[in-house]
């Protein structure tokens, strides 16, 4: 099956763990794993991406395909970039505690939750007892996992009952070993000049948690009868600990083994040594020993590189011992038991058959996990999790029909001091208060909503109104924007965005309020208030009021105000495209941001109330721009994601995606038929507008037809379920403005007017 598999669909894998020339147990396995995979299936195509918790230190080989500084968070969203545009099917990760940046290690769901695709998870450590940022983010990764390995029963027991993970997304994997032929040592002990004497080893990094004292307590026992014995500690200090405390936990073995009188029983070899030497290390060795302390362990390389190559292990009974030793492959003494690990190795070095016959029963079970093995089995958890990915036809897309619009979800956020901002899922987030963003597009939409009782409109109107109202701070001459949920204002002058914004509200409720009373309102404010906006410095800001002053002036035909704001900022925007724009780029800024298709909106809408056509055409031509950037390979509507935002001449990202983006867009659409009559763009809004109904990169809908709500945004993996206000005025604005834009085509059809 694994053969198959790579051979057929799978091609190429993305892997994330330490790497040599790093020195430690983890980037020992990634190699190997890297290794045998390139080995048993060389037609796979293995990315690796180190984690380096010394950046510029390593000189890594060819085979890693890229570096992820431990602790800089903008590296592993970087990373997730690279690798969801590399042609990457899966993504393998080596997780480990403290390899990985941020509480536990969180660096790395933020990685994975800017990817879409598959993850397989070999878990190196699992904790029985963990911490609260240790269970957040093993939680996180098994949410985001389709397949989980562990490399013991035990592990997968814990997994189940501690995580709560699904027992068909666990799959045990033993840890890989080398292959190779079983050995008399005493061929290989003059390579380390060990001939003539009986060699107990343990090897790996020196820390005080393997428990190296209980084993030099226990020589002297064993010298006695075996003078000739010498017990090898192989393996550099942990890099932590010398970090910490430099040799000063060497020196203190070196001092215990003194003390009783055996220091020519004890060898300390102090060094990190390559793969075949190391092999020929234990090769070398009679008995292999690992006296850990941590009866939690639920996987040791050393362990299993042991029984690989056929030693007689003595051990303590942590997890991975006591499965990997179990019916009779290796001898088991408890935790700190000098007598007993003293009484177990002069037992084997007396009885060289009894050694021998356990070094075969090791050595067997080994040919079970040897790394070609290994790779074959993970390469069937690759080639499952991918297959029941979800993947998408190039197909065409049915017309969607238009929601009606709804204004459940809406009065479900609101309260008689205006629309709050957040929700978790659908419920009200009250810790987050209001803002005057929301609350005047809610005035908008009561405008812009037919379908709703006079009663209700009349009521709600006014509440959003008098939010506006209130946050006007006449000693600043600037609207506010935040208020807390006790109705105290967090701000004494609120952003750029937010007042431009708040113009932009008062000049359409002044057009369009359905009651005089609030025309009659929203005018007074408008004159009272929008001489603000000539000082806006933000682009968006500048269009926002732009298209209040838009409104206004339809409204009040010669409004001198009004028309001082459409004349305030045009050139400027011109002359900002004209300095940033490129061959390839054709935009008022190097970036891409948020509400992007409300600067050439602003521009056309300016263009026609002041009759200059060169603004309509340059509105146009940048809509013209966005719009295709703005178009997946597939033809779909792909809002401008927020990781795209501010990266200078950059192609825009996938994800994430926010309902505010389709909105802007549908609107900026209507604005251009309205310009010109021309079919290609009701097409577009159409585009835009399908994204809430299911026609986007993940083929899920944001909408919530029943109730009205929508769906914050979308995410590399699903959705983000909470419905805000802003996305669900989003929502229900262009669920109003695809709506007028219908009646607005059917009625020029119906005169005969070419519109495609």
């Amino acid at each position: 099956m694994a053969g198959n598999a790579a051979t057929g669909d799978i091609k190429h894998l993305a892997m994330i763990g330490n790497f040599l020339p790093r020195q430690c147990g983890l980037a020992t396995f990634t190699t190997d794993v890297w290794q045998a995979m390139h080995d048993r299936f060389p037609d796979v195509q293995v990315d690796v991406y180190a984690m380096d918790d010394h950046p510029g230190r390593y000189a890594y080989p060819p085979a890693v395909t890229g570096a992820i500084p431990q602790n800089e968070l903008s590296s592993y969203i970087d990373t997730a970039r690279r690798i969801e545009t590399s042609g990457a099917q899966a993504i393998w990760v080596q997780h480990e505690y403290g390899i990985y940046g941020g509480p536990a290690g969180e660096h790395l769901l933020s990685l994975l939750d800017r990817t879409t695709l598959p993850v397989i998870a070999t878990l190196h450590t699992v904790l029985e007892k963990p911490n609260a940022d240790e269970r957040r983010v093993m939680e996180g990764l098994l949410r985001r996992s389709a397949k989980v390995v562990v490399m013991a029963e035990r592990g997968r027991e814990i997994v189940r009952r501690v995580y709560g993970a699904n027992p068909r997304q666990i799959a045990m994997i033993p840890h890989g070993v080398p292959d190779r032929a079983f050995v008399d040592p005493d061929q290989l002990k003059p390579r380390f000049g060990w001939e003539g004497r009986e060699v107990v080893l343990t090897f790996g990094l020196l820390a005080p948690n393997k428990g190296i004292e209980t084993m030099i307590e226990a020589l002297p026992a064993v010298a006695e009868k075996h003078p000739d014995l010498l017990y090898v500690v192989l393996g550099a200090t942990h890099p932590n600990l010398v970090a910490h405390e430099g040799e000063a936990y060497r020196d203190r073995l070196k001092a215990l083994a003194a003390d009783l009188g055996i220091s020519k029983n004890v060898a300390f070899i102090d060094g990190f040594v390559e793969h075949d030497e190391l092999i020929e290390y234990l090769q070398a060795a009679d008995i292999y020993a690992t006296p850990y302390l941590n009866p939690a362990q639920i996987t040791s390389g050393t362990l299993s590189y042991a029984v690989g190559v056929g030693k007689a292990v003595i051990s303590t009974p942590y997890v991975h011992a006591t499965e990997i030793l179990a019916d009779g492959h290796g001898i088991l003494v408890d935790f700190r038991d000098v007598a007993a690990f003293s009484r177990e190795i002069e037992r084997l070095l007396a009885n060289s058959r009894d050694r021998m016959r356990l070094a075969r029963r090791a050595y067997d079970r080994g040919r079970t996990m040897i790394w070609p093995r290994l790779a074959e089995a993970t390469l069937a958890q690759v080639e499952a999790s991918v297959a029941a990915h979800p993947r998408k036809l190039n197909q065409a897309q049915p017309k969607v029909r238009p929601l009606a619009p709804n204004f459940a979800a809406v009065e479900r956020m609101s309260d008689a001091t205006g629309m709050l901002q957040h929700s978790i899922y659908s419920v009200p987030d009250r810790r987050h208060g209001y803002c005057i963003d929301d609350n005047a597009r809610a005035l908008m939409l009561m405008s812009a909503i037919d379908d709703i009782d006079p009663v209700t409109r009349d009521k709600w109107t006014t509440v959003y109104a008098s939010f506006l109202q209130y946050a006007w701070n006449p000693e600043a001459r600037r609207f506010r924007n935040f208020m807390n949920f006790d109705r105290t204002w967090c701000e004494d002058v609120g952003s750029e965005d937010s007042n431009g914004r708040t113009v932009w509200a008062l000049g359409v409720t002044a057009r369009d309020a359905r009651e005089p009373k609030h025309r009659d309102w929203a005018k007074a404010m408008f004159d009272a208030t929008a001489s603000c906006a000539l000082d806006l410095g933000s682009l968006r800001a500048q269009s926002f009021a732009m298209l209040g002053a838009a409104a206004m002036l339809e409204a009040s035909p010669g409004h001198e105000l009004a028309r001082t704001i459409l004349e305030r900022f045009p050139d400027d925007q011109l002359a900002l495209l004209e300095e940033a724009r490129r061959p390839e780029w054709q935009w008022f800024e190097i970036v891409l941001a948020y509400d992007n298709a409300r600067l050439p909106q602003g521009l056309i809408q300016a263009g026609m109330a002041l009759g200059r056509q060169e603004l309509v055409a340059c509105g146009l031509e940048t809509l013209d721009w966005i719009v295709a950037k703005q178009t997946s390979p597939e033809g779909r509507f792909r809002a401008v994601g927020t990781e795209s935002f501010h990266r200078p001449y950059a192609e825009p990202l996938q994800f994430d995606q926010q309902p505010l983006e389709a909105q802007a867009t549908v609107d900026a659409c209507a604005t251009a038929y309205a310009a010109t009559g021309d079919g290609r763009w009701l097409v577009e809004a159409e585009r835009a507008y399908a994204w809430y109904l299911g026609q986007n990169d993940l083929d899920l809908p944001l909408a919530t037809s029943a109730d009205g709500g929508c769906f914050d945004g979308l995410m590399p993996t699903g959705l983000n379920r909470n419905q805000g206000a802003e996305s669900i005025l989003a929502l229900q604005l262009a669920n109003c403005a695809i709506s007028a834009l219908g009646k607005s085509a059917q009625g020029v059809a119906g005169t005969g007017r070419v519109v495609a």
